[in-house]
């Protein structure tokens, strides 16, 4: 990975990867912050889509520049030292929470789809998972890109077949079940990449480092914006053709994926599991190499190996629970950081535009000045 410059592709794989998983591919997230807005929530993942573009590109160019090993440089250099030490404890403890909930959604699809015990698939994603990070960045950036491509062909491929075939229906709009996770769509939107940059960036900030071309690095974050807006979308749309019987599973995706048929709801379960991996392996890895530093490879292995026995534990708490409750606390607490990120990025551009015209002015000055002393002191007799 030192030697071999990256591609925009793998960085928006990568980062697509980092942020779709359980909560994403399974429906549940689209659905609490987008779809109980109806025809403003795809307003609302619109603007989500811009926003992981612009904040993927400014974390990642931060990355190369502090030449970042964790999450930690760009997240100091965002907020500052106060700050900065908070979002950093708020990202160590969601990465351990996502960790958590990839293994408890991973137990949900066992139990209700392969009719295996919750603990089992929890279980095997923890192992798999485990082998993949001690693999280091380059095990965990290779993984996340086989996969992604696979969620993003399944996820396009049954809306489509869903929207052509049952279409929007406004009387079923007028009744979906629950309410969202966040009371306006507006502030949704922010919230929803707020919470998935707190976890993306402890990708984001090592992977900025592996690029050597700023331009490769800004395609990637385009690319990874997109995949992650027109994925969302084509799951928003899918869930909306299927309300309200879609909305009361805790996993829409994998209704819709049945009323086409029971194959693929399997298939797609597969995809879903898949989906999860990639999260929990950039969580695992995002939470490791903060508290580790990346050289000590006998150290990473022992709390690797501690961590993924506790998450595995805690996952026994429960998914929905832990969509529903954790992820919409960690994205309020991350707004701090893209607050940072977006003011730390205006006074940049305020560095390259402006000193340019002042320094022309400042050298006028000095010249007229120049001119003004030879003049006042005339010639020597």
């Amino acid at each position: 990975m030192k030697n071999k410059e990256i591609s925009s592709s793998k960085i928006a794989a990568a980062y697509i990867g980092t942020v779709v998983g359980a909560g994403f591919a399974s429906g549940q997230e689209v659905l609490q912050f987008f779809g109980y807005f109806r025809y403003w929530g795809i307003v609302a993942l619109i603007i989500s889509g811009f926003l992981f573009y612009y904040f993927g590109t400014i974390i990642l160019k931060l990355g190369q520049e502090l030449d970042a090993d964790s999450h930690l440089p760009v997240i100091e250099y965002a907020g500052g030292k106060f700050i900065g030490k908070f979002i950093d404890y708020v990202i160590i403890f969601f990465l351990f929470g996502a960790l958590t909930a990839m293994a408890a959604g991973a137990g949900a699809i066992f139990a209700e789809q392969f009719q295996l015990s919750s603990i089992v698939g929890s279980g095997l994603l923890i192992l798999i998972t485990l082998v993949t990070v001690l693999a280091g960045i380059s095990g965990v950036i290779s993984a996340i890109s086989i996969v992604v491509p696979l969620l993003l062909v399944s996820v396009f491929g049954i809306s489509l077949y869903t929207l052509v075939v049952q279409g929007i229906s406004m009387q079923s709009l007028a009744v979906i079940p629950g309410k969202p996770a966040v009371p306006v769509w507006p502030l949704s939107s922010i919230v929803y990449v707020s919470y998935n940059l707190v976890m993306a960036v402890a990708i984001l900030g090592p992977l900025g480092k592996e690029g050597k071309n700023k331009h490769r690095l800004r395609l990637g974050a385009l690319w990874g914006g997109m995949g992650l807006g027109i994925g969302a979308l084509a799951i928003l749309v899918a869930v909306l053709a299927t309300v309200p019987e879609s909305a009361r599973y805790e996993i829409p995706m994998i209704y819709v994926a049945g009323q086409i048929s029971p194959l693929v709801q399997k298939i797609y379960s597969v995809v879903l599991i898949a989906e999860i991996y990639t999260t929990a392996v950039s969580s695992l890895y995002g939470f490791v190499v903060r508290l580790i530093a990346p050289d000590n490879k006998k150290l990473i292995r022992y709390v690797a190996i501690g961590t993924s026995i506790v998450a595995l534990l805690a996952s026994q708490l429960g998914f929905s629970n832990l969509v529903r409750v954790l992820y919409p606390l960690v994205g309020y607490a991350g707004l701090l950081m893209l607050g940072g990120l977006l003011y730390r990025e205006i006074q940049r551009k305020k560095l390259t535009i402006i000193p340019a015209p002042a320094m022309r002015a400042k050298n006028n000055n000095e010249k007229i000045k120049d001119e003004e002393n030879k003049m006042s002191n005339g010639p020597k007799t």
